[in-house]
């Protein structure tokens, strides 16, 4: 029914509900004994039914079994309401029909709100005791002053009497899970506090009627029934608010077994009884009897919350110790327990023995892969494997750690031939394939290893040289490949501060103008016509020169830098574009293409900045060409290809770099609208030479083809590979067989050169149109 209205209406009508509760009240308050009051009260009962059906239905509420229980229950207590009047003044069991109607929907209600509890995780010990303790001291006081009175009027039914009594007594029930349900919110939703409004609305509204009982009479007066259009019209709010949603969410705060609300709760029910021994209703020895127990059972219970609260608080302290010293995903210790762990052993490691403290740094290769393709989640699920791998392949006397995302730390003593067999039986535990979700992933781990003599009297610091020392060696053994061990040597920490100092300079060399960008030829096989270059990053350091880019980068990639340096080669390349357009050193079919990184492309403002660049600086989309790498396309967030797909709705060329050195799915070149591919410079090397790289060329220019993306081969040396590449099918050319990559000014001087030697001979041009270099860099 609600599904049909707009979003915008359902998410009033709580409003109109509540408006409309509001005027049936006064309706009926105003005429109770005639038929308006009557209607009213039916129309607003039966509104609510449907309400409870249809609303939680509507927003999606869980589970919506429980909505269903307690529209049930809201019927029957509008039953019960109804066919009070009429059954009241007749003969028993006649007037226990409105009772039944009336219980049934208290059974229904609390049914509900304990399955509430029960999915927002909120049912715990001590809830449970306040409810029994509340429970008691309720019953106990409804009974003396409620139900007992009631009994003992002459002329009417004891059990009549006594079910008049208890019905506070199952309000106090009800309330209380309420009460539970808010001391367990960390937010009250609209529908929470409505629902508090409906049990406030109950319990006035049964109270009234237990009170009228003890005086004799069923039923007095139909104003009696004004707080349950209250509570109707609180369910109804409750029901129909989006916030509905939000009551079977576990969102607790954390649980206090003493807080002050909870003490305000039981401070009543704990001094009831002997407030009730001091007054007169407890005179006769079956009250008082009735009192001794009840007390001596709040007693009892508070005992056992005392107790049980100094043993949670015991666990809450272990637990929270465990917590600190050991990684919440694998239950390994973590940096901290290592530690201290280390040092011990080298307090205790015997020199005389021969014997030395080895520690080893483990980092997951190809972690990163595996945590962008598939998510954190399967990341999670991969380093939990390793953890058990590696705690069921070493001894249990090898301490263990995980002390960072993928990264793992392992010590122990004993000599250098045992802590290489340590080494083997590391390597072992990624010898079989991990499962990843409905596929297997094979990954390694980069080992570093430190070692050092037992030094009692400086174990402390050894112990913190020592895993400094391993992850340092862990790097190195990164850079070789992966896979690979390094035992640490004291040369690296030359390496390591050299690299520290060369991100200090880097961050520097963007802020002061010190990185450029040269500009690399893009040559057509045939004719050795230029058609287009590839902007690179350059850096020239004002006191070691030029640092080549396979030095820089990955330092840039590791520092977050990677970003900031991409932005600034796109927008002083097509600055540079547009200044050689409007000179006319470049015609209207020259491209440039430019490196952008996978982050660069996860912003989803990427286009709206590229469109406003390439207009600022009035360069057309069709002449600028953005290169990304394989990993990109794997990663396949919906962040990234809808930015792809919004570049290349700009007309900008889309062209995966280093193709064939990653994973090179035609899946992937399918699924994103790139337009070309560039064939790393790995297999051009061994073309003429190299069988199966002329093959593997043929292969990927057959699949280009037949895809309609174009073909770029990088790292043309020599006219043995240019001719093999055109013998294939490969349309153009990056390399050093036609040039460097050079600052703006002096490419545009060769620009010249080539057209003017274009103009009079091309065949000079197909050989070689920028003259013959020596080799200094990779470009």
């Amino acid at each position: 029914m609600l599904s049909v209205l707009p979003p915008a209406v359902a998410r009033r009508l709580w409003q109109g509900m509540a408006v409309g509760g509001l005027i049936a009240t006064g309706v009926y308050t105003f005429y109770s004994s005639s038929a308006p009051g009557t209607i009213s009260f039916v129309l607003l009962g039966v509104v609510v039914v449907v309400a409870c059906f249809a609303g939680p239905r509507r927003w999606g509420a869980e589970p919506p079994g429980a909505w269903l229980l307690i529209g049930a229950a809201a019927l029957l207590f509008l039953i019960g309401v109804l066919i009070r009047p009429t059954v009241t003044e007749e003969p028993m069991p006649w007037p226990l029909l409105a009772d039944a109607a009336s219980f049934s929907g208290y059974v229904l209600l609390s049914v509900f709100l304990a399955i509430l509890l029960r999915r927002r995780e909120s049912l715990d010990r001590h809830a449970v005791i306040d409810g029994l303790i509340v429970a008691l001291a309720a019953g106990m006081t409804s009974t003396l002053l409620l139900a007992l009175p009631a009994a003992a009027i002459p002329g009417r039914s004891a059990l009549l009497s006594i079910i008049q009594g208890t019905y506070p007594l199952f309000d106090v029930m009800v309330l209380l899970l309420i009460v539970n349900l808010t001391f367990t919110a960390k937010t009250w939703p609209v529908s929470l506090v409505a629902l508090i409004v409906m049990m406030v609305g109950l319990f006035v509204g049964d109270a009234a009627y237990a009170i009228v009982g003890v005086s004799g009479h069923v039923y007095a007066s139909p104003l009696l029934n004004v707080p349950f259009l209250v509570a109707y019209t609180g369910l109804g709010v409750a029901a129909l608010h989006p916030s509905v949603v939000e009551m079977s969410r576990a969102a607790k705060p954390p649980v206090q077994a003493w807080s002050w609300p909870r003490l305000l709760v039981l401070a009543p029910a704990l001094a009831l009884p002997f407030v009730l021994l001091l007054t007169g209703r407890t005179s006769g020895a079956a009250e008082r009897v009735l009192v001794a127990g009840a007390g001596a059972a709040i007693v009892a219970l508070l005992l056992f919350r005392a107790t049980f609260a100094v043993q949670a608080q015991v666990a809450a302290q272990l637990r929270s110790e465990h917590q600190a010293t050991h990684d919440p995903l694998t239950g390994l210790p973590n940096r901290m327990s290592m530690s201290a762990e280390i040092e011990r052993l080298v307090m205790v490691a015997e020199t005389d023995h021969h014997d030395r403290v080895w520690v080893y740094m483990l980092d997951l290769d190809g972690f990163k892969w595996v945590n962008d393709s598939w998510g954190h989640d399967t990341g999670d699920q991969l380093v939990i494997e390793v953890g058990r791998r590696l705690r069921a392949a070493v001894p249990n006397t090898i301490p263990l750690a995980r002390v960072g995302g993928d990264e793992f730390l392992l010590a122990f003593i004993g000599e250098k031939g045992e802590a290489l067999r340590l080494v083997d039986d590391i390597r072992g535990c990624f010898a079989r394939p991990f499962p990843v979700r409905d596929t297997e992933v094979v990954i390694t781990s980069s080992i570093g290893i430190a070692h050092a003599e037992g030094d009692p009297a400086r174990a402390g610091v050894t112990a913190e040289a020592l895993m400094r020392d391993a992850d340092t060696a862990m790097y190195r053994a990164k850079d070789e490949g992966p896979g690979r061990s390094t035992i640490f040597d004291t040369s690296m920490h030359t390496q390591v501060r050299e690299r520290i100092e060369l991100e200090v300079a880097l961050r520097a060399a963007l802020a002061d103008d010190q990185l450029y960008v040269a500009y690399q030829p893009i040559v057509r096989l045939e004719t050795g016509v230029p058609v287009g270059a590839e902007a690179l990053v350059r850096w020239l350091h004002p006191e070691r020169g030029l640092i080549p880019p396979m030095t820089f980068i990955p330092i840039a990639e590791d520092a977050g830098l990677i970003g900031s340096i991409g932005t600034w080669v796109r927008k002083e390349a097509l600055r540079q574009l547009g200044v050689w357009r409007s000179e006319g050193i470049v015609g209207d079919d020259f491209y440039l293409s430019i490196n952008v990184s996978p982050r660069q492309l996860s912003d989803p403002e990427l286009p709206l900045i590229v469109s406003g660049e390439m207009l600022r600086y009035g360069v057309p989309a069709q002449c600028v060409a953005l290169e990304m790498t394989e990993s990109v396309m794997v990663d396949g967030s919906s962040v990234t290809s809808r930015v792809l797909f919004e570049l290349r709705e700009l007309g900008v060329k889309l062209l995966v770099d280093d193709f064939g050195t990653g994973f090179s799915a035609l899946g992937y070149l399918r699924r994103f609208p790139v337009t070309g591919v560039k064939i790393d410079r790995s297999f051009v090397t061994g073309l003429g030479v190299n069988v199966e790289d002329d093959e593997i060329v043929r292969a990927v220019v057959a699949m280009s083809h037949a895809l309609g993306l174009s073909v770029i081969a990088e790292g043309v040396e020599t006219p043995l590979q240019r001719e093999a590449l055109h013998a294939v099918g490969v349309v153009n050319g990056q390399g050093w067989l036609w040039g460097a990559a050079v600052p703006a000014p002096e490419f545009a001087e060769r620009w010249r050169r080539a057209a003017i030697t274009q103009a009079a001979a091309v065949p000079a041009i197909a050989a070689n149109p920028y003259g013959r270099h020596r080799r200094t860099d990779t470009g």
